[in-house]
């Protein structure tokens, strides 16, 4: 079967973003972890606290410098393949978009280069602060290009104009505070926390089982530090991740119903709809062979009431031909409104269950070092490498999967009941030119993830630098320092 130009835009895109997206809630939730362990060292003086900071800061910026590289291509694809999209709605797109690269990427690149070279030269208060802008610049950073991702989810402050055949920006304001966007961004952020909590647990919990023999009793004191307050970071985020994925639920089922039948691959309308572990669907997807269920599960996750109606995939699709699919001409016609059903259902599925795997993992290790305990002395240290490893992926592949579940439960939409996918793709561009760039992105992503896997292997293994306490050089009289401005 030859791939057209759509296929492989389509293909290119879903890889890039995937890829990148490896990369943002480490560095959202990482940054706000290494501030919190460097405001305890602020405040008590604990050198643990420090060794922390400077530890996981190492690991911090490798995720950040890769993220940086690898989101630059994101903004340019919507012009290489997506012109007809960009044209369509880039005065509306394109405004959260300026907004985070001119203010929140700007804050957050700023005070993480002071952060960097500043604690030699920064009062210790001062210095701090700098970390928490960085952090506070990535979250603004996340704000911004949500608002932009939650217009094609639902979009509002906008006007058709007809002579022109692009949606103008009416209210930015209306923009930046969607429906969708109100609900997912808290989503997206405690999951960013999640994330990166899990990261540090698995990282300390390996330093204290492979690096037990090493190590003496200050060293597995420190990373237990790290692993135990980690936890508890992830325990609580996870606990917001599942109010807010509530919400967000029940927000997905009023403005698309669609991506919340093909989550459940329910294809008949159905009062107490009940929500299936595990669905066997007929070859064309058009109905239910065998399933294994809980009993109106998906009417309350979908409703808040366990006696709800869930709209099925088969009288959406009817629906949505007669409302958009009239004209095979119009922007909105698509011969088919149905999502790919089995990606949109295990990636929901999958989302969920290596989310509440991680959670279990740090529950467990909670228990392990309760008092005295240290995972040094277990007699089980295969299982617990083991969960070193569940800790760290299990949120971060639960972060990706929900993420494809968000764009691939969209389909065929480019931005919901505007513009069909298919009629977003850049016209003059063919399948060559798209195959070549395809290729040229995925072998220099693959570059970058040996590069980033083996930089953070080297660093992790290296483990936390002696404790060095920062001295704030005052060598404005030192004849020999460096001419920093003259003029």
């Amino acid at each position: 079967m030859d791939l057209s130009a759509l296929d492989i835009a389509r293909w290119q895109f879903a890889i890039t973003t995937v890829y990148h997206f490896l990369f943002v809630p480490i560095t959202i939730g990482l940054s706000a972890i290494v501030a919190g362990y460097q405001t305890a060292w602020v405040r008590t003086g604990n050198e643990q606290w420090l060794r922390l900071t400077k530890f996981f800061g190492k690991l911090f910026l490798i995720n950040f410098a890769i993220g940086v590289v690898t989101g630059i291509v994101q903004e340019f694809q919507f012009g290489m393949n997506w012109s007809d999209y960009s044209r369509f709605v880039g005065d509306i797109f394109g405004a959260p978009l300026a907004v985070e690269g001119l203010l929140a990427f700007f804050l957050e690149s700023t005070f993480l280069g002071l952060w960097i070279f500043g604690w030699d030269r920064l009062p210790k208060k001062a210095h701090l602060a700098t970390i928490w802008l960085a952090h506070i610049g990535t979250v603004f950073s996340a704000y911004f290009i949500l608002a932009a991702n939650s217009f094609m989810q639902h979009p509002v402050g906008y006007e058709y104009n007809p002579e022109t055949g692009r949606a103008e920006l009416t209210d930015f304001f209306a923009v930046l505070t969607n429906k969708v966007q109100l609900v997912t961004f808290p989503h997206v952020l405690l999951s960013a926390y999640m994330t990166a909590a899990g990261f540090v647990v698995g990282v300390s919990v390996w330093q204290m089982i492979k690096g037990a023999r090493r190590h003496e009793a200050s060293e597995r004191s420190l990373y237990k530090a790290g692993a135990k307050t980690a936890a508890w970071v992830l325990l609580i985020a996870s606990a917001g991740v599942i109010w807010s994925g509530d919400a967000q639920a029940k927000v997905m089922t009023e403005v698309q119903p669609m991506k919340m039948a093909a989550a459940e691959a329910l294809y008949d309308t159905e009062p107490s709809a009940p929500f299936s572990l595990f669905t066997i669907g007929s070859l064309d997807g058009s109905e239910e062979k065998f399933a294994v269920t809980v009993p109106n599960l998906l009417s309350f996750l979908a409703t808040g009431t366990f006696d709800g109606t869930v709209q099925g995939i088969n009288e959406l699709s009817e629906q949505y031909t007669t409302e958009f699919g009239s004209d095979p001409s119009s922007v909105t016609y698509a011969s088919d409104y149905t999502p790919i059903e089995a990606v949109t259902y295990w990636s929901f599925r999958l989302m969920m269950g290596l989310g509440f795997a991680g959670i279990i993992a740090a529950i467990a290790t909670l228990v392990a070092l309760r008092g005295d305990r240290n995972l040094a002395d277990t007699k089980r240290p295969a299982l617990w490498l083991l969960a070193a490893w569940v800790l760290p992926l299990g949120p971060l592949f639960a972060n990706s999967f929900g993420w494809i579940f968000t764009e691939v439960g969209r389909q065929p939409w480019a931005v919901f009941g505007l513009m069909t996918v298919e009629n977003a793709v850049s016209p003059t561009v063919s399948a060559f030119e798209v195959l070549t760039s395809l290729i040229v992105f995925t072998l220099l992503y693959g570059v970058l993830a040996v590069v980033e896997i083996k930089l953070m292997l080297s660093y992790i293994k290296k483990g936390a630098d002696d404790f060095a306490e920062p001295v704030v050089r005052d060598d404005d009289n030192d004849p020999d320092r460096p001419l920093a401005f003259a003029y």
